[in-house]
């Protein structure tokens, strides 16, 4: 060698300083000096992990599983015996190249307005897109509560004078007809610029319901230019934190529908992924950011992003970000990093439940805000058929194995309570002959992407998951759920069932329970009871001996804890207009029946019609 430089082996030489990625993702190659010389080492991890899935058999942690045994369900599934039948895999590889002021368009931002008939293929053709059942016109059925000053009338359909022309063309494109009843009322609060905090139950439309009123406002008043100084900083004008990186990607899928051909550019980042790959899409162009905590922290205090230009921050699944322990995180980036405070930002909070603790503390983060209260927040959609089974924890497997044996058609969820209980139970089932994957928090965000990718496209009909997958994900076509572990509060029981019987189509939730969950069967009982479902005596006699109300997080179902009431109620009257659908309650009476909401029920009285699709819109 000479002047200190390494021999390159001639197949590795003129590759221009870009790290090779061969197999998707894996280690690019090095040299290893020894006495034999310098030679190129490759990594280990060149085969996926889970094996051929077309060869006969898979190699997975250094064991053949061998051919797999075969079923009348899953006879003619491809599975290999191998862990979960992957066949995409995604690189993250970065090309290098210097910072380069991005274009921007007519409206002052950095997105493309012109059709790409390719792209409209990709983002509204996909075949696993789940289209409205039966039950969607039930939407109309479901109370809304408001509170708060100077209330906008909600709207009555998606039109041009309600959403404007670019909207309607993509709703159009997207399949959707009418607004559900988050969206009517959030949509007119948000054109409005009033801060919202909406509590709505699992898959009410959220999604749309923030994401709507931001887009208009934006194309009405344009882009503004950064400063001359942040040549490699970017100005992001909208922000949407998610606590968790599937919510955050599934928000960024959605975005990118309605913000097609408006010229604004959506772009999400999230940790586990590659910074440098979320850093070249930041740089082409970033209007709409959507992020997780944590990354987002990280790329301010790299000096790649400012909060300088937010006009509109969104919190979704704000109760569990916040009770998570994101707070620190969240104040940081609405308090301490330039963002605009008072008149110049608009807030939104958007989350199933909203205990009054929480609500109190989101407060801090808005402005004259209004409480928007859609169905009945905490429940179960009636829509899913509900089954319990006594089973312990010995026979669980024999009993899954046999119920999955009589499915024939749709996507199974199986939730579980650890990390290891996961891997064990997709290898079990993976050995029995049922291609399975798996999602939870030890695994990379490579491998949960591909998890996801597979379950959606059905190469793998099962997966077992912790309740990484509970809130917020949007799986089309998923019929059944599974608690193959109950989990320890009602909140998430909700949730975990909450992924089937979506935009008005029926599903079914099985749960098993024992001895161990006796915790929980008070409120179990109720839930039950609440929608109609049919209740094992033996869980009857099971309450009786335990303690009443235990189990559950947040108490019994009788302390409406959920948040279906805006807590500055509670300070006696001088709290504002109070509107309900259907019912008259303090403050100013309304009725919402000419909008279709004039059901009069019980405010916490548990109505609960067909469980909408938080993700879908």
């Amino acid at each position: 060698m000479q002047n200190g430089n390494k021999y390159i082996p001639p197949h590795l030489r003129n590759q221009g300083g870009v790290s090779s990625n061969l197999g998707g993702g894996d280690s690019a190659p090095h040299l290893e000096h020894n006495r034999g010389g310098p030679r190129v080492v490759y990594g280990d991890n060149r085969r996926s992990s889970y094996g051929d899935r077309y060869g006969g058999g898979s190699v997975y942690s250094g064991r053949s599983v061998g051919p797999p045994q075969t079923n009348s369900r899953w006879s003619n599934v491809d599975c290999g015996g191998g862990r979960g039948g992957y066949s995409e895999r995604r690189s993250h590889g970065y090309s290098g190249g210097g910072y380069v002021r991005c274009r921007v368009n007519e409206r002052g931002f950095h997105g493309d307005m012109k059709p790409d008939a390719l792209l409209e293929r990709k983002l509204f053709g996909r075949e696993d897109q789940q289209t409205t059942g039966i039950n969607f016109d039930r939407y109309d059925n479901i109370p809304v509560e408001m509170s708060g000053d100077a209330v906008p009338d909600p709207i009555d359909a998606y039109c041009i004078d309600t959403i404007g022309e670019d909207l309607m063309r993509n709703t159009q494109l997207c399949g959707y007809h009418k607004p559900t009843p988050v969206q009517k009322y959030s949509i007119p609060i948000g054109s409005a610029g009033r801060d919202l905090m909406a509590c709505a139950q699992t898959g009410s439309g959220k999604t749309a319901g923030f994401l709507f009123p931001i887009i208009m406002s934006m194309i009405a008043k344009g882009g503004t230019s950064p400063p001359h100084e942040g040549r490699r900083r970017v100005y992001p004008e909208a922000l949407c934190l998610a606590p968790t990186r599937e919510l955050a990607s599934q928000i960024h899928e959605e975005s990118q529908k309605f913000t097609y051909c408006t010229g604004i550019a959506p772009v999400v980042v999230y940790g586990g992924a590659d910074v440098r790959e979320q850093l070249r899409h930041i740089e082409r162009g970033c209007d709409l950011l959507i992020a997780t905590p944590g990354r987002l922290v990280d790329l301010i205090e790299r000096g790649r992003l400012s909060m300088q230009k937010i006009r509109f921050l969104v919190l979704d699944e704000a109760d569990r970000m916040l009770d998570m322990g994101f707070e620190p995180q969240i104040r940081r980036i609405v308090e301490d990093e330039g963002m605009p405070q008072g008149g110049d930002r608009q807030t939104m909070m958007f989350s199933a439940t909203f205990p009054s603790n929480i609500q109190r503390l989101a407060s801090d983060f808005l402005r004259d805000y209004i409480f928007l209260t859609v169905g009945r927040v905490g429940s179960a959609s009636r829509d899913v058929t509900q089954t319990i089974e006594y089973v312990e924890n010995r026979d669980k497997l024999d009993h899954l194995m046999n119920f999955l044996l009589t499915i024939d058609k749709g996507l199974i969820l199986i939730f579980v309570e650890t990390k290891r209980s996961c891997d064990y139970l997709e290898d079990m089932l993976c050995d029995k002959g049922f291609p399975a994957c798996s999602i939870h928090g030890d695994k990379s965000q490579q491998q949960r992407e591909q998890a996801l990718r597979s379950f959606r496209s059905a190469h793998t009909p099962v997966m077992v998951a912790t309740d990484v997958a509970a809130r917020g994900l949007d799986i089309p076509n998923v019929t059944n759920v599974v608690n193959y572990d109950l989990p320890t509060n009602i909140d998430d029981y909700v949730h975990r069932i909450g992924r089937t019987g979506r935009a008005g189509n029926t599903g079914s939730a099985l749960s098993f329970v024992n001895e161990k969950n006796s915790g929980l069967a008070r409120e179990l009982h109720d839930l039950l009871d609440e929608n109609d479902q049919k209740v094992p005596l033996w869980l009857g006699q099971m309450c009786s001996y335990s303690n009443r109300g235990g189990g559950g997080r947040r108490g019994g179902r009788g302390a409406h804890n959920y948040g279906a009431r805006d807590v500055r109620m509670e300070r006696g009257p001088g709290g504002g207009s109070h509107r309900s659908g259907g019912a008259e309650y303090s403050g100013i009476g309304y009725s919402a029946s000419g909008v279709g909401y004039g059901t009069a029920v019980n405010t916490y009285g548990g109505y609960s019609s067909g469980n909408l699709n938080d993700g879908a819109w």
